[in-house]
């Protein structure tokens, strides 16, 4: 919804007298902004585009229909829960192709939410990370130590690193591409609602999509693909990987680049 109001005051400066723009259109458009610069570019890096040309961009990477305006199809969609890492293309990888170099990987669990036992974390988890390994010569290993390849964590606000969580709402969780330097990490917000069902935000289908980070998948523009950005419920049980999760993260660790010793 982008009013005739709201044209006129964004898309003719030259008009001798700009009309007030109601604050839920203001509200919207701040919410886009914030959305955009967080998610897609900075602040500094579209100083020279404009609103429209910035609605079409987002509009064209997520498929939308291209209006250049602040319609309610596009303000609907990015109000949807989503994961905190930054958007790039169809299957995709991190700058320099970034992923673990060997095919046994470790991963640890290091804090739970409240909500759910640990038993039920874990068994999660482990279930999250065996999608991976079904479709590669990856295999995970669960270890009680803070040095493993993966770390798992439920932490909520500013915990560290330089992207806090926004409590209760849009943003899920985030992970880091590999790196030789660090390890590497999958963080939940733990102010969600975390479930096993289609109750609240089902905690294995956001799990898959952050190991993929984790293991050096970006974003995907297919709505079918697990790593694409916003989140939506389906049955764990009958869970798939689709065709571009599969074609992506094959062609990221092809078995002749693993080696045999992992």
């Amino acid at each position: 919804m982008l009013s005739t109001l709201l044209i006129f005051a964004f898309f003719l400066p030259w008009c001798l007298s700009i009309p007030v723009v109601p604050k839920d259109v203001h509200d919207d458009l701040s919410f886009f902004q914030d959305y955009f610069h967080r998610f897609f570019y900075s602040e500094e890096e579209t100083q020279y585009n404009s609103l429209e040309d910035q609605l079409r961009f987002l509009q064209h990477f997520f498929r939308l229909e291209e209006t250049g305006w602040l319609d309610e199809p596009t303000m609907a969609f990015i109000r949807q829960p989503r994961c905190g890492v930054r958007d790039i293309a169809d299957y995709s990888f991190f700058p320099g192709k970034p992923k673990i170099h060997k095919n046994r990987i470790t991963y640890s669990i290091v804090s739970y939410p409240d909500n759910m036992s640990r038993k039920t974390v874990q068994k999660i988890v482990q279930k999250a990370a065996e999608v991976w390994s079904s479709v590669t010569p990856l295999k995970f290993r669960r270890v009680y130590r803070r040095n493993s390849d993966i770390e798992f964590a439920f932490a909520s606000g500013y915990h560290g690193d330089p992207y806090p969580f926004d409590g209760k709402g849009e943003v899920l969780a985030h992970a880091f591409a590999p790196d030789p330097y660090y390890q590497g990490a999958v963080h939940f917000d733990s102010d969600e609602d975390w479930s096993d069902s289609e109750e609240g935000i089902n905690l294995f289908l956001v799990a898959v999509h952050e190991i993929g980070h984790a293991l050096g998948l970006g974003h995907s523009q297919d709505k079918n693909s697990i790593m694409f950005p916003n989140y939506k419920y389906q049955d764990p049980e009958l869970f798939r990987l689709s065709d571009d999760d599969i074609e992506g993260i094959q062609m990221l660790y092809k078995v002749s680049t693993l080696g045999r010793s992992g």
